[in-house]
């Protein structure tokens, strides 16, 4: 009798242990966590009693707030407002009772709540003298102008158009189409807004999603300059040359690669590393991604980002490329097709690193917080991109000037001269990438302005041949939307 007791009261007293470390490990361990989940209602309950902070754009007369708290009668006190709704929609993300938060909503809801665990001093002081603040405001990088040029430009097509400053890694615009209104998402009638939700989260358009930096496509040709950045890098020069086959022969493999349109790039004349960037030489550069093997065109994918988790304000998809790569898909991995997988901010991330000197930026943004009387509470200065086990230095300087010259023949010479701006020299790499039998291409600019000072890089990417079809190439369709974008960000900057 007396074992059973004993018995008995061991199995109590692990179940009681395993209570009490269950609970220590939801209230202590978890307890951030569960209480910033954006679908946990009873926190988002408490939150709607404070006056949520500012999210602005721009700054002296251009400046404006993209997402502000109004009062109400209603049980909800504040109601979250977005007054220009789309256009900054896959930036401010939503604040919804319902549905919870998403993008900067969600990224920086402590600072919005002014609940930031670094101010604890100021925490604790609106607690003892039962004073009820409003939140933070965040202060962005954003362009009001070149958010909307991106949109205009863009117009109706899918797609997305990231622009940023290569020397400090400000993102000035993320524009990503199609596009939504997020009102409809905070709004206090909650008929409403599982109306809006139930037709936004089903759409096989992926509204929702921010294609700038949640969605992947194949870099096409713009990958190529990853692929001579290698070169570069393993000892070649822009005057380095190669053979000019109709047809470059891949071993192991019957899909043999050719050029766009067919033919040779150079009158099957020897072709220089330059001249084939130019004219995006097809056979020239799956030639050189079989000379520079898998294991180096990898390695300097990775150093430019891809592979990697970086520090983002917002959520991101890593882009990616395979580790192991036989002969075939080395070839076709360096003119950016088969498996390589990029995002709009990837690419143009990598395009500011090569106009940068070869120095990769961490990419913000939001460029400091500060309380609803404008004193500061975190600044976000510019500073390198931090990448586990790498440099922050993607290739040497003297070889991304190399590069950037050859990006400068490109637009003046090549496939991207529909992104030329008069009086201003620009760089870029156009791209043109197959997404499938009887589908139209993926097509690409990416490139960076005034080419000798950087002060804007941009990416653009048209889904589906932006109703072209066929036809669609990046020098025909994206080209013109990144000059247009470039123009207003060299406007907005100017004398910066």
């Amino acid at each position: 009798m007396t074992r059973q007791i004993r018995r008995v009261a061991g199995v109590m007293f692990v179940l009681f242990g395993a209570l009490f470390v269950n609970l220590n490990y939801i209230q202590v361990i978890r307890a951030a966590d569960l209480a910033d989940n954006p679908l946990n209602r009873r926190q988002i309950l408490r939150e709607y009693g404070i006056k949520r902070g500012l999210i602005v754009v721009g700054s002296g007369t251009q400046e404006r707030e993209i997402a502000l708290s109004v009062e109400t009668t209603d049980e909800l006190r504040y109601l979250r407002q977005y007054p220009e709704g789309e256009l900054w929609a896959h930036v401010t993300g939503y604040y919804s009772f319902l549905f919870g938060r998403a993008q900067m909503e969600q990224e920086f809801n402590s600072y919005l709540l002014g609940r930031e665990s670094t101010q604890f001093e100021r925490i604790l002081g609106n607690l003892l003298d039962g004073r009820e603040r409003p939140g933070d405001n965040l202060i962005t990088s954003l362009q009001a102008d070149v958010q909307r040029t991106a949109r205009e430009a863009l117009g109706p097509r899918k797609g997305a158009v990231a622009a940023l400053n290569p020397q400090t890694g400000e993102i000035l615009a993320l524009w990503s189409y199609p596009s939504y209104d997020p009102n409809a998402l905070s709004s206090h009638d909650l008929g409403a807004t599982q109306t809006a939700w139930q037709r936004l989260s089903t759409s096989t358009d992926k509204t929702l999603r921010n294609r700038a930096t949640q969605e992947l496509y194949p870099p096409g040709s713009t990958f190529k300059l990853v692929t001579a950045a290698a070169a570069l890098e393993q000892g070649m020069s822009s005057a380095t040359t190669f053979a000019d086959p109709t047809v470059a022969d891949i071993p192991q493999t019957t899909a043999d690669i050719g050029n766009f349109g067919g033919g040779t790039c150079n009158g099957g004349n020897a072709i220089t590393l330059a001249q084939a960037l130019v004219v995006s030489c097809n056979t020239t550069f799956a030639q050189l991604g079989l000379m520079l093997g898998a294991d180096a065109l990898v390695a300097q994918a990775e150093r430019f980002g891809l592979n990697r988790e970086w520090e983002f304000q917002l959520p991101y998809v890593p882009s990616r490329i395979p580790k192991e790569l036989d002969p075939p898909a080395t070839a076709q991995s360096a003119i950016g097709q088969r498996d390589v997988q990029v995002t709009p901010l990837e690419m143009a991330m990598i395009a500011g690193t090569i106009g940068n000197d070869g120095l990769v930026m961490t990419p913000r943004v939001v460029n400091r917080v500060q309380d609803f009387a404008g004193r500061p509470v975190r600044q976000f200065p510019a500073r390198p991109l931090e990448l586990s086990g790498g440099s922050p230095q993607a290739l040497s300087p003297q070889n991304a000037r190399l590069l950037q010259d050859m990006m400068v023949g490109v637009v003046e010479r090549g496939t991207g001269r529909g992104a030329a701006i008069p009086g201003v020299t620009v760089a870029g790499k156009t791209g043109t990438a197959q997404t499938g039998e009887g589908r139209a291409p993926t097509v690409w600019f990416v490139g960076f302005a005034p080419a000798d000072n950087p002060r804007v890089a941009v990416a653009v990417v048209v889904e589906n041949g932006g109703g072209v079809g066929d036809e669609a190439t990046g020098g025909r369709l994206a080209a013109p939307i990144a000059r247009a974008v470039m123009e207003a960000a060299l406007a907005a900057t100017e004398g910066e």
